[in-house]
Formats: C-alpha cells, structure tokens, sequence
C-alpha cells in the first residue's frame, strides 16, 4: 500500500519518540511483527518486533538519554520512504551522526524493513582511506 509524506513524516515523529522513551508498545506500532532492521546496509539483519526491542536496549543511557532529532522527508514512492535525519546525543556520549533512512510499509502502515546509511564526523568517505 503506498505511503505519502504525511504518512512518513508521522512515522517518523512516532520512532522519535518510541527512541526517547524505550516504548516497547512504540516498536510495535512503528514495526510488523516480521521487520527487519539494519543498521548500515551490510549489517546482519535484525529480525522481528523481539529482537528489534532487544536491540533498542544495546549501548543506550535509557529514557533519559540526551539527544535531537532532525528529519528532512527526500522520497516517498509507493511503499518505500526515505529521509535524512541528524541526531546530536548529548552528555558524555557527544556523538553526531547523519543518516539515511530508507524504510518500507506494509499494507497497514507499519515498517516492514528500515535499513540506515549512517555517517558520522571524521569518518573517511572511503574504505582505502582506512588503510
């Protein structure tokens, strides 16, 4: 079923605050209970609503966490969207990282696979520069 910018946008807003609140009612409203998620296109994808949650716990300050949120919606076509979203995290973490989100509906509107493009400060924009 296809998706239209409104539609992502408040996407969107609900991972946002699924994110900030560790809600695991907020996966199960964004996410089919078979998705998929990776986090860089060559990652091992994560599989179901379970594992997913598990996930979000990894490596994370909790509810109190400290970070913004940005998104600017590039595409939407059909079932898929993709947007750019930066996001600060506060506190000792003090990382940025801008992303790519391409992230495919199902029929009732929930995301069926999210995969992340995510960059970062200082981060070479070529794997021979890692050499």
């Amino acid at each position: 079923m296809p998706i239209d910018r409104a539609a992502f946008a408040a996407w969107i807003e609900g991972y946002e605050w699924a994110w900030r609140s560790r809600s695991a009612a907020g996966v199960c409203e964004l996410f089919a209970a078979d998705a998929t998620y990776l986090h860089s296109p060559y990652d091992e994808p994560i599989e179901g609503l379970a594992a997913i949650e598990a996930d979000w716990d990894v490596d994370v300050d909790g509810p109190s966490e400290v970070f913004t949120m940005s998104a600017e919606i590039v595409a939407v076509d059909g079932d898929i969207g993709v947007a750019r979203v930066l996001v600060r995290y506060g506190g000792e973490r003090g990382q940025e990282y801008l992303d790519l989100w391409v992230v495919r509906f199902g029929a009732d509107g929930r995301c069926t696979r999210f995969e992340e493009w995510p960059f970062w400060p200082g981060q070479p924009w070529s794997a021979a520069a890692l050499s």
